[in-house]
């Protein structure tokens, strides 16, 4: 099992700037690939940004290309994400998430961490 903590969200002003933290323990070196998702009420989950744990390889969704940055640390087993110029949309539920090697989907997830971004 793999467990995942976030930290850093919270109410921001637009245009400013926050730092989500996610940290795993556990089974870590059956990650291969960890992310951030967002969800605001009565809309679906969506993907904001993945990184591979082996490499660099990085996902963004058009909406944060530009403004948002994951990035890791192995050897804490932490993922971040910075975000800079906040918008009033990007307000959501943040929720790390992580694939197992062996995983189509996104196994492992936290607790979730609000972002709130005031106009």
């Amino acid at each position: 099992q793999v467990q995942l903590v976030e930290s850093g969200g919270g109410l921001v002003q637009a245009g400013g700037s926050l730092r989500l933290a996610c940290a795993a323990s556990g089974r870590t070196f059956s990650i291969y690939d960890m992310g951030w998702f967002r969800q605001v009420p009565g809309k679906e989950r969506e993907s904001v940004a993945t990184i591979t744990l082996s490499g660099d390889s990085t996902y963004y969704t058009d909406s944060v290309k530009g403004r948002f940055t994951i990035s890791k640390d192995n050897a804490a087993n932490t993922v971040y994400m910075h975000m800079d110029s906040l918008k009033p949309e990007d307000t959501a539920v943040y929720y790390c998430a992580a694939r197992s090697v062996n995983s189509a989907q996104y196994n492992y997830w936290g607790q979730g961490t609000q972002v709130t971004v005031s106009s």
